[in-house]
């Protein structure tokens, strides 16, 4: 029997494209971890892909996920648009590749074996993991520490 847990995201950039951070908050019962890390160029939706994946590659077992994003891109992008984006080819409707393709595709495998709902909940609005997320996000895009091997996409577009 899969156990249930909440993972909790958020990604920030100073500028877009710009220094970015993520953070995630895995949460089970009182138990809690905590993963974030800065970037010296990359975009907020990089980011935002980033918190999640981090998160579920972390875990070391299947469970039952609840994860609540304040980010539309990434809720819609994995709940809808991906069917499309892997039935095409990864080809988007207006013919051109699919943005941040090499997380998408990360993201994806990342899901295996899981059951996973998705949550979108509004930005700064009280939710007190969402906040935390959204505090060490900020704090990790101030303090880069790593290069995003995707920032090359970036500069190409």
């Amino acid at each position: 029997m899969y156990k249930n847990i909440k993972i909790f995201t958020d990604g920030s950039c100073i500028y877009n494209p710009g220094p970015g951070g993520y953070a995630a908050i895995i949460k089970y019962h009182t138990y809690e971890k905590i993963f974030t890390q800065g970037f010296f160029f990359t975009t907020n939706n990089r980011m935002e892909l980033m918190a999640s994946i981090i998160a579920l590659e972390s875990l070391k077992r299947y469970f039952n996920i609840n994860i609540i994003t304040d980010s539309k891109y990434l809720k819609k992008g994995i709940t809808i648009w991906i069917n499309n984006w892997k039935k095409y080819g990864w080809i988007c409707s207006n013919k051109k590749p699919v943005k941040n393709i090499d997380l998408w595709k990360r993201l994806d495998l990342a899901l295996i074996n899981h059951n996973i709902k998705w949550y979108w909940i509004k930005g700064h609005n009280g939710n007190i993991k969402n906040e935390k997320c959204d505090q060490l996000a900020r704090f990790s895009a101030q303090n880069p520490q790593y290069e995003d091997i995707g920032y090359m996409n970036i500069i190409k577009k």
